[in-house]
């Protein structure tokens, strides 16, 4: 994915490694509170790409904090997309290898901006089953909501312009963690 310009744009830095990590051990302490009296059902599902490590590394947390192995899986949501105008779309396809029917389903991705993509990833969870509830875990809300779609879970709340962006390394993906605002 093209993530630098040609042109010079202010730089701030929003997360370092440790900030990334504090968030996702907060967001894994908050889970387990907050679904104490489900346990047994809950399961992280990452939105392919950034939001599919964070989701291993909430499980890892909540295997380190509680001792649970909850359930991890990928979604694919390219099909479900309402901005797709490739006509060929590459799919990564989604990799869910439980039933998610009657399961507190955790949604994870790494910024939350207009609500198109969690509307997008959770028609694209329904259609694998009917969870008992869908809950969102996000890394980095910047605002600038389209839809009603709120996050239950959240690392850092930014305020953005819309001419920023928003931009998440993981090692995973990117081969170093950091979180950067990039624009005007």
């Amino acid at each position: 994915m093209g993530r630098s310009s040609t042109r010079e744009h202010a730089r701030s830095q929003l997360l370092t490694p440790d900030g990334i990590d504090r968030s996702l051990r907060r967001i894994s302490h908050e889970i387990l509170e907050k679904n104490a009296a489900s346990l047994d059902n809950l399961a992280l599902v990452g939105v392919l790409t950034r939001g599919v490590p964070l989701a291993r590394r909430i499980s890892e947390n909540l295997i380190r904090f509680e001792g649970l192995d909850a359930p991890v899986g990928s979604l694919d949501i390219t099909l479900h997309r309402d901005d797709l105008s490739v006509e060929d779309p590459e799919l990564k396809g989604s990799n869910v290898p439980f039933d998610v029917t009657g399961k507190t389903v955790v949604l994870v991705d790494d910024v939350l901006y207009t609500g198109r993509t969690a509307r997008a990833a959770m028609e694209a969870l329904l259609e694998l089953g009917r969870p008992a509830a869908v809950r969102l875990a996000i890394l980095v809300d910047r605002g600038h909501r389209e839809l009603p779609i709120r996050a239950d879970y959240v690392g850092k709340n930014v305020p953005t312009a819309r001419g920023q962006r928003v931009l998440v390394n993981l090692e995973e993906t990117d081969g170093e963690d950091g979180v950067i605002v990039v624009g005007d």
